[in-house]
């Protein structure tokens, strides 16, 4: 009778050892069709591992933002970058889709993606958080939310300003340690979302709160930055924030927010760095009708 109940329990044993790996193998499965679902995978390391220094004295880039809920528009802006043999590479200030989803990240891959000629490098936005307002989709597949890279004689710092408090303290260190590093190179530049003030001014505070952005301000300042770009205003603003020149670039798709032609019009950015200066040159886009 032992003999058989241990028979019974080792085929028992046998069984449960069966359904666990089958378990894990299913699981397994699930993950790699996951990863394989995604549009991409770490897509900023993997598009900075792509830049390569121009010749000469000179850098030329694009910056874009908001492009959200525009395909058109977008595809134009694309369009002329594809066209445009200067360029070392463009990076997008945030918002590219409407919300941050797997359908719509993948509707906006498959839109850039027949232009990667040059490296197409992003931040975050309000609008690529997920469904629970966290980024954990926008960082599987664009690597982290915040980075830094060098090119020639350029510091290039992308920060992430969309948590709740705008730059939380752990990316702040790490900020403060970049802008450090910095300091040897000939420019040093920002790249974030949401805008440090509301150029607009008056009841117009589509910005980070103003303690936040004064601090941020002071620190850029201390530090010697050279030049922010910023979006979320969709428009296009230049200026100094307490001393450091901006421009915000939020014209390549979404609704516009005013009608002054100074301000309001589907744009985006051609950035020439040389001998330490910084010089904006605004590209209009035109839409249907416009000649």
């Amino acid at each position: 009778m032992l003999m058989v109940k241990n028979r019974l329990n080792r085929l028992h044993t046998c069984k449960l050892g069966l359904i666990i790996l089958l378990l894990l193998a299913w699981t397994g499965a699930g993950l790699a069709a996951d990863s394989a679902a995604l549009p991409a995978k770490d897509w900023n390391p993997r598009q900075v591992e792509r830049l390569q220094a121009p010749a000469g004295g000179k850098l030329t880039f694009a910056v874009l933002g908001d492009n959200r809920s525009n395909p058109e528009v977008f595809g134009r802006v694309l369009q002329q970058l594809d066209r445009d043999p200067g360029l070392t590479f463009a990076i997008d200030v945030g918002d590219m889709v409407e919300r941050g989803t797997l359908e719509q990240f993948d509707e906006f891959f498959k839109q850039i993606r027949p232009y990667s000629r040059i490296p197409f490098l992003t931040a975050a936005g309000n609008h690529d958080l997920g469904k629970n307002q966290d980024l954990t989709l926008y960082r599987e597949i664009f690597g982290p939310d915040y980075y830094a890279f060098q090119l020639k004689d350029h510091y290039f710092i992308v920060v992430n300003d969309v948590e709740p408090n705008g730059v939380g303290e752990v990316q702040w260190r790490w900020l403060e340690k970049e802008l450090k590093q910095s300091q040897s190179y000939k420019t040093r530049l920002v790249f974030l979302h949401t805008p440090l003030f509301d150029p607009r001014g008056g009841d117009k505070h589509h910005c980070l709160p103003e303690a936040t952005g004064r601090r941020l301000a002071a620190l850029l300042r201390q530090y010697h930055v050279t030049h922010i770009f910023a979006g979320h205003i969709h428009s296009y603003f230049s200026g100094e924030w307490d001393g450091v020149p901006y421009t915000i670039a939020a014209g390549a798709g979404a609704p516009l927010y005013g009608t002054d032609p100074k301000h309001f019009f589907y744009h985006y950015l051609k950035v020439t760095l040389q001998a330490g200066e910084v010089h904006v040159e605004v590209q209009r886009i035109k839409t249907e009708g416009e000649h």
